[in-house]
């Protein structure tokens, strides 16, 4: 494995090797982190790594990328798949749980790789984009389905993309008569920020409306140069919503909470979900029990405004879907 790339705004770690030259793991935790590091993937953009504290032990930015040997460790209600997308493909590429609508993976890498991930087993630098009559099949699907309503790019992360690529993507998609909308889950605005210019922005404008979810759990993660791609794309008419996991030792408290939802709508992002986890291998040390979920989200209510909480949902067994957390 490489120990690091060139982006648009450095060298990207991806490698234990790299993450304790840059101070951000000390020389012996190198060896625990390289053993990870041979199961899940490793990659920390150079944006990421100027927002960790490595003097902190306990950084919430650190405890979201940087590997732990508790990585390695499998809980008994730990599964591979637990959203279950395998049942779920009819062909490569495409996820279909629910009737109006379905997710097209076109890659399956991302700027960095979260520790908590529930595609961790799946994702890495090895990307895992579609080839040309993959991703000819994956969009034919698309077209020869009239029940679904609304596609959803995933992966992987699709700003990952050229912004030719994508808008091409989303044209095709856009150009069947039955699909409603575009939806687009992302970490880059705020893990590599310098992905977003006036080109990716141009992508995203098509014939039918594109939604972007993005993906943030830290209000620290949005930085001047986060707000400045979020506004670049608000300014170019992309509605914008957030994303979170709730993640014992990252947003665990209300105050954590009510500062990155705060700094969501700062940064023209409407809090959306908020997402119990997903019992992926090796994340049991994220796990926030539903009830004290709840017990955060009751309170904030007179603290912040309506708009700034989210659904708080979690993902049912077997493909079923999520599903608010306490409703019937």
């Amino acid at each position: 494995m490489p120990d690091g790339d060139t982006t648009r705004q450095g060298r990207t770690l991806r490698s234990a090797r790299a993450l304790r030259e840059a101070g951000l793991i000390p020389p012996a935790a190198e060896a625990a982190a390289a053993r990870v590091a041979e199961r899940y993937a490793i990659s920390v953009t150079q944006h990421v790594a100027r927002l960790i504290d490595p003097a902190d032990p306990a950084d919430p930015i650190a405890r979201q990328y940087i590997p732990d040997a508790a990585e390695l460790a499998t809980a008994p209600h730990e599964v591979d798949d637990p959203t279950a997308d395998g049942p779920f493909t009819p062909v490569k590429g495409v996820v279909h749980r629910y009737p109006d609508r379905a997710l097209l993976k076109p890659l399956l890498a991302c700027p960095v790789y979260c520790r908590f991930c529930f595609r961790r087993e799946v994702v890495g630098p090895d990307g895992g984009l579609l080839t040309e009559a993959e991703l000819d099949a994956a969009l034919a699907w698309f077209e020869a389905t009239p029940a679904v309503k609304e596609a959803v790019l995933t992966g992987g992360d699709p700003l990952m993309l050229s912004p030719r690529r994508l808008g091409a993507i989303l044209a095709r998609l856009a150009a069947a008569p039955h699909i409603e909308t575009l939806r687009i889950h992302t970490r880059v605005p705020v893990a590599d920020p310098g992905r977003i210019d006036a080109a990716m922005a141009a992508a995203l404008d098509q014939d039918k409306p594109v939604f972007l979810a993005v993906h943030a759990n830290h209000a620290r993660e949005f930085t001047a140069e986060a707000q400045a791609a979020l506004a670049c794309l608000a300014r170019a008419g992309v509605p914008l919503l957030g994303q979170t996991v709730l993640l014992r030792g990252v947003n665990d408290n209300a105050a954590a909470l009510e500062d990155l939802f705060r700094a969501m709508l700062r940064a023209r992002v409407k809090p959306y979900y908020l997402h119990a986890l997903d019992p992926a291998p090796g994340t049991a040390r994220f796990a926030v029990p539903d009830a004290d979920g709840l017990a955060l989200l009751r309170a904030l209510r007179g603290r912040v405004p309506g708009h700034a909480i989210p659904t708080f949902v979690r993902e049912r067994p077997n493909g079923g879907g999520k599903k608010p957390v306490g409703a019937p």
